[in-house]
This record gives structure tokens, sequence and C-alpha cells, in this order.
């Protein structure tokens, strides 16, 4: 699965837990999204820095190779909601420009 793909889940996940009294810490794990934790932690790393979630903390350690992150309390931003939403419009378009160039192969 590439970076946007498991950035976009991570983002709707936590879109989705917006209804829930309690967040399932395990979705959002690096075993639930399939990637290892150096992965993870990078990804997560850069959502907080680029502000897309808060509700984390991330540091680097002399003894890790990769940026060290702690979830306290993760929620989705207005900016989070805003590339999801971007993403979704592009990929309807996508797929209307897909399903036009086979109609239009198929006439030929």
């Amino acid at each position: 699965m590439d970076d946007f793909r498991i950035i976009y889940k991570i983002l709707r996940i936590l879109q989705n837990s917006m209804d829930l009294e309690e967040f399932d810490w395990n979705s959002i794990s690096a075993e639930a999204l399939g990637v290892s934790v150096p992965k993870w932690s990078r990804l997560m790393a850069m959502l907080l820095k680029e502000g897309y979630i808060t509700g984390g903390e991330t540091w680097n350690a002399m003894d890790c190779g990769y940026p060290r992150v702690a979830l306290s309390r993760p929620e989705l931003t207005l900016k989070g909601l805003e590339y999801l939403e971007e993403n979704s419009l592009m990929k309807k378009a996508a797929d209307l420009a897909k399903g036009i160039v086979g109609t239009a192969a198929n006439m030929i």
C-alpha cells in the first residue's frame, strides 16, 4: 500500500471515530495498517507536523533512527477534513474520466 493510501486511511478512520465515545487505538496501529513501526512513526510524525491531526507528540531519540511518536488523543483537524474532501473529489473525477475513456473505446 502506498504512503498516500495509508495517510488517507488514517485520516478516514479518525473522521469516522468522531461519532464514537471511545476511540479504538488499535485501528490506526502499525499492525492494523499493515506497515512497519518505523514507517508508521514517520507517517504519523508528518501528519502531526503538517497539522492534519492533533493529539500527539514526536521527538527524536539517540537510540532510534526514526521519530518517536506518542499519541494521547488523536483528532482530525479542519485541514485533515479538507484533505479527505479534496481527495474524495479527485478520486470521483478520475473514476468518471476512466468511465468516459472506457465508453469511448467501446464505441470505436
